[in-house]
């Protein structure tokens, strides 16, 4: 009896012992590695990026390039992509996607419905960036060339994520993150910017990686700022670290103080940000408390830095350029009425009772909010030299 039991086990599992029907070669497969999104009248252009196995892999110089691209229009996404067979000869397979770019056009439109697909569709993963060609196309950032990375794509996504580690006005956003703003009562989301600088026609040129200064090179951009699915504007420097302050994204960055007649650096290696949102008397305020540690990275002045009232000078002229540019980045947010700071989530949290009344009104109560910052910066290291040598 025994018996006859396993060998029904054993049966029963033969079906699910059976290989992967629906399964691809990677000889069929074109991996996509990056996602251009423009619109052109009432339909969109979507531009792929798709690696060119052979080469990235092959030891030998040869004159065909990395990477590929193909573009056609559809009046859905899903449409071009379908479309696209017909000049790829592979099937577009998009796991490996690691940036998806929108024209600005597009993007001041609204995203709404590229978000859809992005989401609903099974080969899609999330852990790739969204950028906003900055005053272009987004088809025209896929076709440059660059150097050192011989994927274009993995050039834009690397540089973003060391750019947001290291000068903290960039930051890599994420197809949930963006999702999870749009969709919020008390928030708007952010993009980081790209743009091509040079000769566009060059870009696409294998001239382009042949000189040790490629003249036409895919840059990095500050922040552009939504209001629900739409783009309103751009940040500048200044405004774009203000926010990741706010938000508590810096990791790392550096700030330019005067020193005398010349200038002095300090590294900012670590820093934490409170927000705070109260209610009192149905106003709502918001209380904002940034504590930075600062090493002394650069000083052009004859300063001595060995007296603890040369580093509280210090301290203090940081702490003031900190708070500049978190009020230049509220400022800005005030002007365009678009909450992309999350001071509506801060109020939200605090009280959420009186959100349900402030939320019909945010725009209105968020232009007048009243905020509180209050900034405490140490410098706590100095480099391997104490006095300048212009001392």
């Amino acid at each position: 009896m025994k018996n006859i039991k396993i060998t029904v086990i054993f049966i029963l599992l033969i079906p699910l012992l059976t290989s992967c029907w629906s399964r691809k070669e990677l000889n069929e497969l074109a991996i996509t590695t990056g996602i251009a999104i423009d619109k052109v009248d009432d339909k969109y252009f979507v531009t792929a990026q798709v690696l060119n196995p052979g080469e990235i892999a092959g030891q030998q110089q040869s004159t065909r390039l990395e990477v590929a691209t193909f573009g056609t229009t559809g009046l859905t996404i899903f449409e071009a992509f379908r479309k696209l067979t017909l000049q790829s000869p592979r099937d577009l397979y998009l796991s490996h996607v690691r940036i998806i770019v929108f024209g600005e056009e597009l993007a001041r439109e609204g995203i709404t419905e590229v978000l859809d697909f992005l989401s609903r569709d099974h080969e899609m993963r999330t852990d790739f960036f969204l950028t906003v060609a900055k005053n272009q196309k987004a088809s025209e950032i896929l076709k440059v060339l660059t150097s050192i990375e011989k994927i274009p794509m993995m050039k834009i996504f690397n540089s973003i994520d060391v750019a947001g580690e290291n000068w903290a006005a960039a930051k890599g956003v994420q197809l949930d993150d963006l999702i999870s703003k749009i969709t919020s009562d008390g928030s708007n989301a952010v993009l980081t910017g790209v743009s091509v600088q040079g000769p566009r026609d060059i870009g696409n040129d294998l001239q382009n990686i042949e000189k040790i200064d490629s003249p036409t090179r895919i840059k990095i951009d500050y922040l552009g700022a939504f209001k629900e699915d739409k783009l309103v504007g751009w940040l500048n420097k200044d405004e774009s670290k203000g926010l990741q302050y706010i938000e508590d994204k810096i990791e790392n960055t550096v700030i330019t103080v005067p020193c005398e007649d010349r200038s002095l650096s300090v590294e900012i290696i670590r820093s934490s940000t409170s927000v705070e949102g109260i209610v009192e008397n149905e106003q709502p305020k918001i209380k904002i408390k940034v504590d930075s540690e600062g090493s002394v990275g650069e000083a052009q002045c004859p300063i001595d830095l060995s007296k603890v009232e040369s580093l509280k000078k210090i301290g203090s002229k940081t702490e003031k350029d900190q708070e500049n540019k978190i009020m230049k980045s509220i400022e800005k947010a005030q002007e365009w009425r678009t909450d992309f700071l999350g001071f509506g989530e801060a109020i939200h949290r605090a009280d959420p009772k009186a959100w349900k009344k402030l939320s019909k009104n945010w725009d209105e109560h968020f232009s007048n909010l009243e905020i509180d910052i209050d900034i405490n910066v140490d410098i706590r290291r100095l480099g391997t030299i104490t006095d300048s040598f212009q001392k």
